[in-house]
């Protein structure tokens, strides 16, 4: 499984420490460096990586669908893709093992947004890999590979801003692993009923929910109707659940979003303790 990351692992001392380990990455550049350099101290062979990608040839067409973020809309951003075989020497301030002196071999992948709406910020990547890449398909697969990096930050900001792991003072590193390892498998199912319940919205609430998790909900959101001997739609129960923790559910509103479903859980948690207590008590 290929390592995925953003611009701040664009280090050269990664794609070594990658090279020697025999494992892969795929990492969003962010310098514009000097590539297919003829040795490590000539100044005037090689070119900037951005001048090389610019003379690519574009293979066609994708197709990037574009989340909402800072108030603009999500979006279906039409790019053009190339890639390119490159070689990298040591930059000149490369401070590891000097005797490091053969180029490394990457191949990168341009993807670049034709005409981006106003305001909106222009889709313009390239993406470094030591994965060979040889035709439109192997950089198609590179660029969704990518693509994916913005369901991981949705899974990391429950971890973050639904148990603010990063406030947590436990003392001791051994308790703090403990605790990030019980918030990990809450956080994932939180980001998998926020995933699920939009692609495959007609599944059962079953399927996620205990019989009298759905049932104390239906009868939170129906209290006139009788309970169903077959449970809601996992997209129906989603968005009670997300109602629990403040969500309008207006018109407008589109999908839940996932603070809300894990403040809504955590609301559903304390009724069903409160509905056990009940039956304890009265049968």
């Amino acid at each position: 499984m290929p390592t995925i990351a953003d611009r701040e692992a664009d280090i050269y001392d990664m794609f070594l420490l990658a090279d020697e380990l025999d494992t892969h990455y795929l990492i969003r550049a962010s310098h514009n460096r000097k590539v297919n350099k003829s040795s490590i101290h000539s100044n005037g062979s090689g070119e900037n990586l951005w001048d090389f990608m610019s003379r690519k040839q574009s293979l066609g067409e994708i197709k990037i669908n574009v989340p909402a973020k800072d108030g603009q809309p999500k979006r279906i951003a039409v790019c053009q893709l190339k890639f390119g075989k490159i070689s990298l020497l040591p930059p000149r301030s490369f401070k590891g093992n000097k005797s490091v002196t053969s180029a490394l071999t990457l191949y990168s992948v341009q993807v670049s947004e034709d005409r981006p709406p106003r305001g909106a910020c222009k889709i313009d990547w390239v993406l470094h890999t030591n994965i060979p890449i040889h035709n439109y398909e192997d950089a198609i697969e590179k660029v969704n590979w990518y693509c994916l990096r913005w369901r991981i930050e949705i899974y990391f900001k429950v971890i973050k801003s639904g148990f603010n792991v990063e406030h947590c003072r436990l003392e001791a590193a051994d308790r703090l692993i403990r605790y990030l390892s019980v918030v990990s498998i809450v956080a994932w199912r939180i980001f998998w009923l926020t995933l699920v319940s939009r692609v495959l919205p007609h599944g059962l609430a079953s399927d996620f929910l205990s019989k009298d998790e759905w049932q104390v909900l239906f009868a939170k959101f129906n209290p006139a109707d009788k309970i169903p001997k077959k449970p809601p739609s996992l997209k129906k129960a989603t968005i009670w659940i997300a109602q629990l923790g403040g969500f309008l559910a207006r018109k407008g509103d589109g999908s839940p979003g996932i603070i809300h479903i894990l403040r809504g859980l955590k609301r559903l948690s304390d009724m069903m303790v409160g509905m056990r207590l009940y039956s304890s008590i009265y049968g």
